[in-house]
């Protein structure tokens, strides 16, 4: 799929029930690091079905979702609809469609690996207020920690389709610093995890935009091998998924 903006059109479902929510250390980094009290306006680019931004919105922040596919935009509006402090937006990193000098700062949560780079620092340079800060983060999920992750790991490299070129642990600090506009932004890191039943586990594998869907002819020797190994690791009828949450944030300058 050429247009990255639609690779998640078919997985909304999976995405809501299964994907992490994170840390609630990530957010007192925006109040006590950056400097944010509940009166700043916070653009969440590539907010996706609404995870990260319902949390901003539980710390009290003003926030604007920009979310270019259409299906992950509507479910996170769903979920977040009684929050008077949330608006939605169809725009993208490259063209989010806010005003100029309008944001106090700009939060991308699992998303920053998608982004044209350049066309993205220019726009958020343009967005940003002259002391508004950027804040990234993934949950890079460990896959080497146990013998389960290991062995999941295997059936992604095995049976994603394009797995290794998306791969999100290939964003590090030299492509972030094209965001930036620099190299001295600052960076922290929690521990995370979830726990699975094997409907879990399927439904976190079928989120991701790599992962083969039905009709596909590797789709079910996938899920063959997912439960072969479900039924040989779960303890007590649960998998772990293991992660690091990796925060990137500070001031945007002019490259």
């Amino acid at each position: 799929m050429h247009d990255s903006t639609e690779r998640f059109s078919t997985r909304v479902d999976n995405y809501v029930k299964f994907r992490p929510d994170y840390p609630l250390g990530v957010t007192d980094i925006l109040k006590n690091a950056c400097g944010l009290t509940s009166s700043a306006v916070i653009a969440d680019v590539g907010s996706g079905t609404g995870i990260f931004s319902k949390r901003l919105l539980t710390q009290g922040f003003t926030v604007i979702g920009v979310e270019p596919n259409r299906e992950m935009r509507e479910a996170g509006e769903h979920m977040l609809n009684t929050f008077k402090r949330f608006k939605s937006l169809s725009g993208r990193a490259e063209a989010t469609t806010l005003p100029a000098n309008s944001v106090d700062a700009i939060t991308s949560a699992q998303a920053v690996h998608w982004f044209d780079r350049e066309k993205t620092h220019l726009e958020f340079k343009r967005i940003l207020k002259p002391d508004g800060v950027l804040f990234f983060l993934w949950n890079n999920r460990l896959s080497n920690t146990t013998t389960f992750l290991q062995q999941y790991e295997s059936i992604l490299k095995k049976y994603g389709t394009d797995y290794i070129n998306v791969d999100q642990n290939q964003t590090g600090r030299k492509q972030l610093a094209q965001l930036f506009g620099n190299d001295s932004f600052k960076e922290s890191s929690f521990n995370h995890h979830q726990e699975f039943d094997y409907e879990g586990l399927k439904g976190r594998l079928l989120s991701s935009s790599y992962s083969p869907e039905p009709g596909h002819p590797k789709y079910l020797s996938m899920l063959e091998e997912l439960r072969r190994l479900f039924d040989e690791f779960n303890e007590n009828n649960a998998v772990v998924f293991e992660y690091e949450t990796k925060v990137y944030y500070g001031p945007i300058t002019a490259c």
